[in-house]
């Protein structure tokens, strides 16, 4: 059995294809990890849905910003943006059925020292609490009050942890650590406006996974969200997202030889950051 940590999709349904196709996946024998926006921008979110869905037990999937923006849209709690590319899903005859599937996914996986996640792990966060926190958030969005609860998701505030938060602010300090952040202070205040390169952050902030003394710095973190970051590859970083969206290649890394397998974008859209 192979383990295949797949980057930031976004609806680009036909590299998708190829790039299972490239690396000979086995429903049966193997197994994909997904870092999440598994929809957005590109033009095929509903295939991509469709196809992760049917790929079942053999896919894990975490969830990212954008596939949370989804569900909110399509409980009628957020709006469209104008570079979203959501409506064939929104139309789509099996839209309830895959909105249930959707919000069914986790927000992070941990398993055999890795941690997989769209964005990031706050530097104060060990392994296990960030495993706790994720199965607060995944209880909200499989409740009852899920649509309230994708109503108040939205907003930088607050931008920092603590213990003693509690009810919305504290399930969106979890959400947007796991599906937004990119850059923080050493003590853990999270920047969500910058998307450029590193060279660029701003003064005193740097990458999540740069903090000294970070708490889950003995797993290794596989995580996307950051397409002008690019492939990074370090004992105990997988950063993911080669930008397939805009020009670059939709990237797989198999975990046990950490072997790199890539397809090149076939219609990119224009650079976002």
């Amino acid at each position: 059995m192979a383990i295949y940590a797949v980057g930031d999709i976004q609806g680009c349904h036909a590299e998708f294809v190829q790039l299972l196709d490239h690396i000979k996946f086995d429903q049966v024998a193997d197994k994909l990890w997904l870092v999440g926006d598994l929809v957005n921008r590109g033009p095929g979110s509903l295939e991509v849905l469709r196809l992760v869905k049917v790929l079942g037990d053999s896919a894990i999937t975490v969830l990212g910003n954008h596939d949370l923006h989804l569900l909110a849209v399509a409980e009628g709690v957020a709006d469209l943006h104008r570079s979203d590319t959501l409506d064939e899903v929104l139309n789509a005859h099996d839209r309830d059925e895959l909105m249930h599937w959707l919000r069914n996914q986790r927000l992070l996986h941990a398993e055999g020292g890795y941690v997989l996640v769209h964005a990031g792990l706050l530097p104060q966060w060990s392994v296990d609490q960030a495993v706790s926190l994720a199965r607060e958030v995944e209880i909200a969005l499989r409740g009852e009050n899920h649509a309230v609860f994708l109503a108040r998701m939205y907003g930088n505030a607050p931008h920092h942890w603590d213990d003693k938060l509690s009810g919305y602010k504290r399930l969106r300090v979890i959400v947007n650590a796991f599906t937004r952040m990119r850059i923080c202070t050493p003590q853990g205040d999270m920047e969500f406006r910058f998307k450029g390169e590193v060279e660029n952050i701003p003064s005193g902030y740097l990458p999540w996974f740069d903090v000294p003394l970070r708490a889950s710095a003995d797993a290794s973190v596989i995580f996307g969200h950051w397409s002008a970051l690019g492939l990074k590859v370090e004992p105990r970083i997988m950063a993911l997202d080669t930008g397939c969206l805009w020009g670059g290649p939709l990237s797989a890394i198999r975990l046990e030889d950490r072997q790199l397998f890539q397809v090149e974008c076939s219609n990119p859209v224009a650079k976002h950051w």
